[in-house]
């Protein structure tokens, strides 16, 4: 499966995911049996986004289901796709169902990308994350996150930020690779699942105040006049 971790670029640095080395294909069915088999998750199946993309060949698919922050647009479950159901056909998409054993902060690439050195710099335990083609990254961390949330950004200063920064959690999906989002490509592991965190993710308190801080600047910087910016 070390086709599915794709690499990153954060200025001068290069993010390599750990333990790419082989370029085998992997279809959505022997992905879905890994994530079952192998790390106990639960999966779902979907089929391909086939809607037109809002605006241009690489402009994201609109999900129907509504929501500006869905992770999985256009590819939420088929019917029958049950909790460990496995994808039938190798362009299908793997969805994972947050809540379960895990949600997913999701945030945008650069913040995540700059969080991401520091945590490791400072020997955080880090567990797996997704990079989406949509420009974001999704960290996994304990399941009922998104729930307690509110209250964790209150307790460490950040309830008052605007922060490009949300959880998805029961009863949202996200894209598992090698899913791939229509027009913009597939979804890869930065990085990957381990025996150590694929059955223990993370604590969000570990690494939410570093990611809510990398946000935070990362707008800061974006509102910045050009030439204070430089």
């Amino acid at each position: 499966m070390d086709n599915l971790f794709g690499e990153l670029r954060l200025g001068h640095l290069r993010l390599v995911p750990l333990g790419a080395r082989r370029r085998t294909k992997v279809t959505a069915s022997q992905a879905a049996a890994e994530y079952t088999g192998r790390w106990g998750w639960a999966v779902a199946t979907g089929d391909p986004a086939t809607s037109t993309p809002a605006t241009g060949a690489t402009a994201p698919t609109r999900c129907p289901c509504g929501s500006p922050c869905c992770a999985a647009p256009g590819l939420h479950p088929v019917p029958g796709g049950g909790r460990r159901a496995r994808a039938t056909r190798a362009e299908g998409s793997v969805l994972f169902p947050t809540g379960r054993a895990f949600d997913v902060l999701d945030v945008p690439e650069q913040a995540g990308l700059q969080a991401l050195v520091r945590l490791e710099r400072m020997g955080t335990q880090v567990g797996p994350v997704l990079a989406s083609p949509t420009g974001r990254l999704q960290f996994l961390v304990a399941a009922g996150t998104a729930r307690r949330l509110p209250d964790l950004l209150y307790r460490m200063g950040w309830d008052d930020a605007a922060l490009d920064l949300t959880c998805h959690g029961e009863g949202s999906y996200v894209a598992a690779p090698p899913t791939v989002l229509d027009g913009l490509g597939p979804v890869r592991w930065l990085r990957r699942p381990t025996r150590d965190n694929a059955g223990c993710p993370p604590e969000a308190r570990l690494l939410l105040g570093t990611l809510a801080y990398a946000c935070h600047r990362s707008r800061e910087r974006t509102a910045e006049p050009a030439w204070l910016a430089s």
